[in-house]
């Protein structure tokens, strides 16, 4: 069928995105958390590699969950979350400031 070749490249393609993304982020991460444990660079692969397996198993949208599950886990072993450099990635939780649209409809 027609339909099933154009799915197919498309899901390929998503696939590849999403794995790319996960990879850099794995990679910036790795970064931010040697950065504040030098020392500790074996273990943090290690919960990255884990972490990452348990986000695929969640999502097809793992790197929306890999730093919380990274931190949540960092933090069972008692070490204190670091700041990343990609946080500013998202829109602030706290946040009075945001602006509500209302919808428009064209007459």
């Amino acid at each position: 069928m027609k339909t099933d070749q154009i799915i197919e490249p498309t899901k390929t393609v998503f696939l590849q995105t999403v794995s790319l993304a996960v990879t850099q982020l794995k990679r910036e991460l790795q970064q931010d958390y040697e950065r504040a444990y030098p020392e500790l660079r074996e273990v943090i692969h290690l919960v990255l590699d884990e972490e990452e397996a348990k986000a695929w198993k969640l999502t097809a949208f793992p790197h929306l969950l890999l730093p919380d599950l990274v931190e949540a886990h960092l933090a069972n072993l008692s070490l204190r979350p670091v700041e990343t450099k990609h946080a500013d990635v998202f829109v602030p939780r706290h946040d009075d400031g945001l602006r509500h649209y209302q919808p428009a409809f064209a007459v």
